[in-house]
């Protein structure tokens, strides 16, 4: 489970952040969510409510405790992109940190997802974090894609796209109880988003053959026989 990840002096502030999160959901486990409170975190884990809101400005925050610094690495992901980076690459790219950071404790990742479909707030909470991300990539995209008269309208539906292949394979991941691997799942997903929206990965469709249109120029007192045997040698030639 990711951490704030800074260089603290301090070795105790990721420990204690950590004992929060693993006595709220312990009591969310025992209690149920809206039967716990920040008290009764704060009580099984030893500190006191400072300590609690110094990590997590709220007790929804407790539940989603990694994804504010995923954001801040898939945001410096993006901003790392060279252009001649593949964007459709890219984006799926910083997906796939997403799902890495579920990944990373599966059992945690489970009893979350769990938690979030029998708590209506927190599925609402759950959501605006997804916007938060989708609008991430659609940023970049946009960016990208600037010289585009489509562009804004490619950015939003690639972005979309690709959050909807991403949570299909981590859903389908946390369904299982999270047996199996997830980042071969996504991978899988992504590709097929990549593959349809990449440039250079848009599978060319054979080229119909053109028509023929010959255009005849004759005066109108030119007889229709006349103007028949013009096209006939026409297309003869062609």
């Amino acid at each position: 489970m990711g951490t704030a990840g800074s260089a603290s002096t301090n070795s105790t502030k990721p420990a204690m952040r950590d004992s929060l999160i693993a006595a709220a959901f312990q009591l969310f486990l025992e209690r149920g969510y809206e039967q716990t409170t920040v008290d009764d975190i704060v009580t099984l884990a030893g500190v006191g409510r400072r300590s609690f809101f110094r990590y997590f400005p709220s007790k929804e925050d407790v539940v989603f405790p990694d994804h504010e610094q995923c954001l801040a690495d898939m945001t410096r992901f993006l901003a790392a992109s060279a252009d001649s980076d593949d964007p459709m690459v890219r984006v799926c790219g910083a997906a796939r940190l997403v799902m890495r950071m579920y990944a990373e404790n599966p059992t945690f990742s489970v009893h979350r997802y769990r938690l979030t479909r029998e708590v209506t707030g927190l599925r609402t909470y759950e959501l605006s974090v997804v916007w938060r991300y989708e609008k991430t990539l659609g940023d970049y995209l946009r960016t990208r894609w600037a010289d585009r008269r489509d562009g804004t309208l490619r950015a939003n539906v690639a972005a979309a796209a690709v959050v909807a292949a991403h949570n299909h394979a981590l859903r389908h991941w946390l369904r299982s109880g999270g047996e199996g691997d997830p980042l071969a799942e996504v991978d899988s997903a992504l590709e097929f988003v990549r593959g349809t929206w990449s440039p250079d990965a848009v599978a060319a469709a054979p080229a119909e053959e053109a028509e023929d249109v010959v255009v005849v120029i004759t005066k109108r007192s030119t007889p229709m026989w006349r103007v028949v045997r013009e096209v006939e040698s026409s297309l003869g030639e062609s």
